[in-house]
């Protein structure tokens, strides 16, 4: 797709066809309304992002041109255009006198119905806008492999998660500081450049919110423009039921229950890193060049002197067309994602000297820590039905009563009312320590569990609730509640399998390596189905139901057919980080306190590999945080 053109309705018709070409027959009449509704569906103002170059030779020369052809020169060239990307993108460009490239190996978001639509994102996953990687056999998890997809779209993962603004605890960015030894990272310092991206949008139920701690003027909308249920509400109900508090706000108080903000604005639609910091008016820049469907290959570095220097980047729309460079003056900033970051690293020459030789790249820096440490939260979903039919299953129409109930709600959305298409899916969640006395009483849980948290008031498993899940990315789809480890202590580890850029990376997460792991999910898991026999969720979930997929009496399950479960159904929530960690060389280090990649001169990386350890939220907003002031310094340098 080219960027003018119109943005994917496929959604819609894949619901048509599936209603229209069923096992279900319809009445001509009910065909014929349909295709009109459907219609005039498609009559609507589109999208297009001309100001992007898809013309690849607009920015770069063939591999053979002289180094000084003008229009492959620019002061900084950002290898990929996620959350961290775009952002880094829009606010370096913001000196005319800075010239700015951003790459990235996709297209517009923008143009993705899915992607702008809150509850469409689940269909992005397995499309051709995500890198379709799965990980090795999980050896401590059944020994399954994962489905891992990591977008390919311009904006990042941003333009495909659940949107939820919740950042983690304050004490983890102090542990950062702590770690690199610079107190610019810790919380009272950093939270600075959270309130940069923000613009709070104020709400009169959740009249509590700190507005101290919101930013008031940043290109990013946060509020509560996503529609919530009613059982979400009761969600709320019943943690607190359990013994959980009320927070208003998790800024104010990281533990706790409440409705969680999200990156939804006023005209219900999702705000992603693309749409908020790359908007027409900084696409019009003159110093700011914009390529989609361009894949970076590797950096390309000057090696005449003691220490190599980043002068630019190769990169290419396909494997069958020869790759182009563009080269920078100044530097060279890596922002391709906990996965494709050390890849482009290893790719280059830069990471552990023996897997370099292993896969016959010459060594330009060995660099141990390139694609170690790799973290991320896994979940364990418990499925269940709804007693009052009002879940949002009819977003895959079984029938022409279901298919009627999706036109009203695209209707409902497309007139600017919000309704279920404006849905998140995960509306309201539940943060809490696996060691808390008051959810887990120390008479019935007596081993004590290694804390892995950053301090005494940050969390290590959240539950969050949805009117609509999934099992398998999608495959599927129930009623559920889902718990996830905020803060593992297993580690896994991003490969190459071979030399060829155009290979997908090896990807081990080494899920619940360490028992302790296991252990925390455990403890999440009883308290979930605690949650879910409370009297606030009586009126929602039919604990009668005997269908042999639904999860009503997994409560009488032994504790290892728990622990089996748990490792039958484990999943990512898609938040990979630390492969690049901001650390001491000592450490395992890659990236110094001001994002510098050890060894060599004129390179960075920002995204989350360079996290020190993974934060115990979610990873998007520290993401744009971490581009906000990265930008800074680069300015102050420059």
């Amino acid at each position: 797709m080219n960027p003018t053109d119109p943005p994917d309705d496929s959604w819609l018709s894949t619901a048509m066809t599936s209603l229209l070409h069923g096992t279900r027959p319809l009445s001509t009449l009910a065909r014929t309304l349909s295709c009109v509704i459907f219609v005039l569906w498609l009559v609507r103002r589109r999208k297009n992002r001309t100001q992007l170059i898809s013309d690849l030779a607009q920015v770069g020369s063939s591999y053979n041109a002289e180094y000084e052809e003008d229009k492959s020169h620019f002061d900084i060239i950002i290898a990929g255009g996620g959350t961290s990307g775009c952002v880094l993108a829009a606010r370096l460009s913001e000196d005319p006198n800075v010239k700015v490239l951003l790459l990235d190996a996709g297209q517009s978001s923008q143009t993705l119905e899915y992607s702008r639509i809150p509850s469409g994102f689940g269909r992005l996953l397995r499309s051709t806008h995500a890198f379709p990687l799965w990980t090795t056999p999980q050896t401590h998890a059944s020994n399954k492999p994962k489905f891992w997809p990591r977008a390919k779209v311009l904006g990042g993962c941003s333009a495909m998660n659940a949107m939820m603004a919740q950042y983690g605890s304050p004490s983890d960015f102090d542990a950062w500081a702590q770690e690199i030894q610079d107190p610019s990272w810790a919380w009272k310092n950093l939270s600075k450049y959270f309130r940069k991206f923000e613009t709070f949008v104020a709400h009169p139920d959740y009249p509590d919110v700190d507005l101290g701690n919101r930013g008031k003027y940043g290109p990013v909308t946060i509020g509560y423009f996503n529609s919530i249920t009613q059982t979400s509400k009761a969600f709320v109900k019943a943690c607190v039921e359990v013994g959980m508090d009320w927070t208003p706000d998790f800024l104010m108080k990281s533990c706790g229950v409440s409705r969680v903000l999200t990156y939804v604005d006023k005209r219900f639609q999702r705000v992603s890193a693309e749409s908020a910091y790359l908007t027409p008016e900084v696409l019009k820049r003159p110093n700011l060049k914009v390529a989609i469907n361009a894949r970076v290959l590797r950096i390309l570095f000057d090696t005449k002197k003691s220490r190599p220097r980043a002068i630019g980047v190769e990169y290419s729309e396909s494997q069958k067309l020869p790759p182009l460079r563009s080269f920078a003056k100044k530097e060279v900033i890596i922002s391709a994602g906990a996965v494709h970051s050390p890849h482009i690293l290893m790719l280059s020459g830069i990471g552990p000297s023996f897997h370099l030789r292993v896969n016959k790249i010459p060594l330009l820096q060995d660099l141990p820590g390139v694609g170690q440490h790799l973290t991320d939260h896994c979940v364990v979903d418990a499925y269940f039905k709804d007693k009052t039919e009002s879940s949002f299953k009819f977003f895959r129409p079984s029938g022409l009563s279901e298919f009627g109930q999706l036109m009203k709600a695209a209707w409902t959305y497309r007139l600017g009312f919000g309704g279920p298409l404006a849905s998140n899916f995960g509306e309201c969640g539940a943060f809490f320590r696996s060691d808390d006395p008051v959810l887990f009483p120390p008479k019935e849980f007596h081993e004590k569990l290694v804390d892995t948290t950053s301090g005494p008031e940050s969390p290590d498993l959240e539950i969050f609730s949805t009117p609509f899940a999934y099992r398998d990315h999608g495959v599927e789809w129930f009623d559920a509640l889902h718990c996830y480890l905020l803060r593992p202590a297993s580690r896994g580890e991003v490969r190459l399998t071979s030399s060829n850029p155009w290979s997908l990376p090896s990807v081990n997460p080494n899920y619940l390596q360490s028992p302790a792991d296991i252990e925390k999910l455990l403890r999440g898991l009883r308290l979930m189905l605690r949650i879910a026999q409370t009297e606030a969720l009586n009126p929602y979930l039919d604990e009668s139901s005997t269908h042999p997929s639904l999860d009503h009496s997994l409560h009488l399950k032994s504790d290892e057919e728990l622990l089996q479960l748990i490792r039958d159904r484990l999943e990512t929530v898609y938040h990979p980080t630390s492969t690049c960690r901001m650390a001491p060389l000592e450490k395992g280090g890659v990236v110094d306190g001001e994002l510098r990649v050890y060894g060599v001169q004129g390179l960075r990386v920002c995204d989350a590999s360079v996290f020190t350890e993974i934060v115990s939220g979610h990873t998007a907003g520290a993401c744009y945080a971490i581009a906000e002031k990265l930008a800074d310094d680069i300015k102050l340098a420059y």
